[in-house]
């Protein structure tokens, strides 16, 4: 990944992982690489020397994985998380230290039109994975991606990590589910497994353009009003995503203290934002002076979801890189860049 550029009104906080060389050479599994998260992390752990086995369910031609030529540098398993055995013959044939799980289905949309589909990828996925895991003697540490999402609507903001998992559509008890059996398998097996629960990501790469960034500044880019589907006051964390690259590597590299194991981290920048509130700062970034159309259609979506990140903060000695607007930029820059070619 690049190295990070300070400007004058950014802190000079850190760069993307902690220690020097710590990835050389290791063999790193991860699961959902053609994502938005899963492409990011590749180019991270590929700038370190990594060797790097990605799980991919469909080539999509125009994700960031093949369009930056990241394929090409990794080794590429085709299957589904649903098969239990290729997952155990991936960890054991290519001696895999550290397993990535992103993959998931991620659109809650989707998940509330099919159900079974994601109760079979999110909460099947893993507890095959898991279990795939603890049958694999190289096998040293596991990161989950669970979400923001998991802990449900809740009175009593912004959540810790203290707060109970409730989900309660389709999405979000697939999130709960599968955290929840992430805690089983440390408890019960000593799994060396630690979760991680962000709000929204966002950041070049997402080809998911009901999303409100990528989707805002596609219209912008064609001249068109951005669409909220929502009625814009719902309030969110937006999480640029190589911040998120930087917290899960964190994270990675201090389970070498083994304290940790079983333990969950909320990552956030503790901005929350409304959807019309990042709408508005997508247009300013792009000197826009398009209005959104509301169209107030949405259900099922939780009102108020913001997490705080004390915990990661203080134990792991993370703290985002980005602000909002830095993050937006370079997001509106890629953007311009992929969609003009």
């Amino acid at each position: 990944m690049e190295s990070v550029e300070v400007s004058k009104n950014m802190k000079p906080r850190g760069i993307f992982g902690l220690k020097k060389k710590y990835w050389k050479d290791k063999n790193v599994f991860i699961t959902g690489c053609t994502g938005l998260l899963g492409s990011w992390l590749i180019k991270a752990l590929v700038k370190r020397k990594a060797n790097v086995v990605g799980l991919v369910r469909d080539l999509v031609p125009k994700s960031y994985l093949n369009w930056s030529g990241l394929n090409e540098e990794i080794i590429t398993v085709r299957g589904k998380l649903e098969d239990y055995f290729l997952l155990e013959r991936t960890l054991n044939e290519y001696e895999i230290d550290t397993a990535f799980h992103l993959g998931a289905q991620t659109i809650v949309t989707i998940a509330n039109r099919n159900p079974i589909s994601t109760f079979d990828s999110n909460i099947k996925g893993t507890w095959n994975i898991l279990e795939a895991c603890r049958r694999s003697p190289n096998l040293e540490k596991i990161v989950f991606a669970s979400s923001d999402k998991a802990y449900g609507a809740q009175d009593k903001l912004p959540y810790n990590e203290n707060t109970p998992l409730e989900g309660r559509h389709p999405y979000d008890v697939s999130k709960s589910c599968a955290d929840l059996l992430c805690k089983s398998y440390s408890e019960t097996y000593g799994l060396p497994v630690c979760i991680t629960r962000c709000g929204n990501f966002y950041g070049g790469g997402d080809l998911n353009f009901n999303r409100i960034v990528p989707g805002t500044i596609r219209s912008v880019l064609n001249n068109e009003q951005p669409i909220i589907r929502s009625d814009g006051t719902m309030i969110r964390d937006y999480f640029y995503i190589e911040d998120g690259v930087n917290a899960y590597l964190t994270l990675a590299e201090n389970m070498d203290n083994k304290d940790i194991h079983g333990e969950a981290f909320n990552f956030s920048n503790e901005e929350p934002l409304s959807v019309l509130d990042i709408v508005k700062k997508v247009l300013n970034v792009m000197n826009s002076d398009l209005e959104p159309i509301i169209l107030n259609q949405s259900t099922n979506e939780i009102e108020k979801q913001y997490l705080s990140s004390k915990k990661a903060r203080s134990l792991l000695k993370w703290e985002p890189i980005y602000s909002i607007e830095e993050g937006l930029n370079k997001t509106f820059q890629w953007y311009e860049n992929f969609l003009n070619k």
